[in-house]
């Protein structure tokens, strides 16, 4: 069974930084496409960045030139770098891996 597990959230202060990781278990291979969300209260889901086969990235607008996506070499694990938060990034941060979604992980970016 595939599971997708997030980490790494938690309350930081505007202007400061983050990492959060995504741990995909119970499949064999490299999975080609990965990526991050947000959803925060009251708004739609969001992309935030993604992997598309293996080595390709894109970045949602909001989130180009703040954060940054990088993967594992050897394991199904990416990391999501978030660099100079705003209060407007605060959202549970949800990865998906090909087409399995992990529970997520609370930002909260807060004074």
């Amino acid at each position: 069974q595939v599971q997708v597990v997030e980490s790494g959230g938690g309350l930081v202060q505007p202007g400061g930084s983050l990492r959060l990781s995504c741990e995909v278990s119970g499949i064999a291979g490299r999975i080609a496409n990965m990526a991050w969300y947000r959803l925060a209260p009251g708004k739609q889901r969001e992309l935030v960045g993604r992997i598309i086969q293996w080595t390709a990235r894109d970045y949602g607008d909001s989130v180009t030139g703040r954060f940054t996506i990088s993967r594992d070499k050897d394991k199904n694990i990416i990391y999501l770098q978030m660099n100079d938060l705003r209060p407007e990034d605060t959202a549970v941060y949800h990865c998906l891996a090909e087409t399995v979604w992990g529970p997520g992980t609370l930002v909260t970016v807060s004074s």
